[in-house]
């Protein structure tokens, strides 16, 4: 699922990541060092080091929430994983916070409170850096996959009134076998796709896991979710291969004035 916060289709949230995580790891180690060696320069280097840590862990979080938001699809397993991954990692900023309350706000000595808390931040964070690592390559959030012939990521902001219709693309927007994501002011997520026969609008939610099925493949009027491998027809919604045992739902769209337009009931 292409990442809501990028640059030039490069995620954001991963680039940032990598500061936090190595002030995180050095705050703990000078910290330790200075202790066990008695270098004040050392545990000195480990208060900076914390310091840099919580501050690039907060910018860091801010694509990365941008992305929670706009980028998971919504009652997903993905989601709850995100979940977890946003709250670990939080604790963990705020265990190396909390270290603070140990350490001598004068020399910047830490105390046994601050190293226990760093510790437990760094288990946390390498925790947390694990789910997210999951979310990359088992849920692709971020990861702009596209298929060959699958054309560039699109999606749209739709306001659909039951029993109207509302333009969602023009009639030679997609080619057969492209798909577009249908963002709707209710909060749910369709995909218009093409197939040789027509334009098609389904739900994008996979109901196995909740993948998005705007990111993975269709051909042959197939719809084939990018997380199992699930398999729907675009047309009737009926699951042509498991895992998936439910049926997603289809909508009704007409073509008219060069204009593809969605019809929701």
């Amino acid at each position: 699922m292409r990442s809501a916060a990028h640059f030039q289709t490069h995620p954001i949230h991963p680039m940032l990541v990598a500061f936090p995580l190595g002030f995180l790891f050095g705050s703990l180690v000078f910290d330790a060092a200075g202790r066990l060696a008695d270098w004040p320069s050392g545990w000195t280097t480990g208060a900076y080091l914390n310091i840099a840590a919580i501050a690039t862990g907060l910018v860091a979080a801010v694509p990365g929430l941008i992305d929670y938001l706009y980028a998971v699809p919504p009652q997903s397993s993905g989601k709850s994983r995100a979940f977890q991954h946003m709250l670990i990692n939080v604790s963990a900023l705020a265990s190396f916070a909390l270290a603070w309350i140990f350490r001598d706000t004068r020399t910047l000595m830490p105390g046994l409170g601050t190293l226990v808390l760093e510790v437990l931040g760094v288990g946390l964070v390498t925790w947390g850096g694990w789910l997210g690592g999951t979310l990359v390559y088992r849920n692709q959030i971020g990861v702009d996959h596209r298929y060959a012939g699958a054309g560039r990521w699109k999606e749209q902001k739709v306001e659909a009134r039951p029993g109207q219709p509302v333009t969602v693309a023009q009639a030679d927007e997609l080619k057969p076998n492209q798909m577009k994501l249908l963002r709707l002011a209710d909060g749910r997520r369709l995909v218009l796709g093409r197939t040789e026969s027509g334009y098609v609008v389904f739900d994008d939610h996979c109901t196995h896991k909740g993948g998005s099925l705007a990111d993975g493949v269709m051909a042959c009027g197939i719809v084939t979710c990018p997380w199992h491998g699930s398999q729907f027809d675009v047309a009737s919604g009926q699951v042509k291969s498991g895992p998936a045992e439910r049926p997603i739902s289809t909508y009704r769209v007409e073509q008219a004035d060069g204009e593809v337009r969605l019809i929701i009931s």
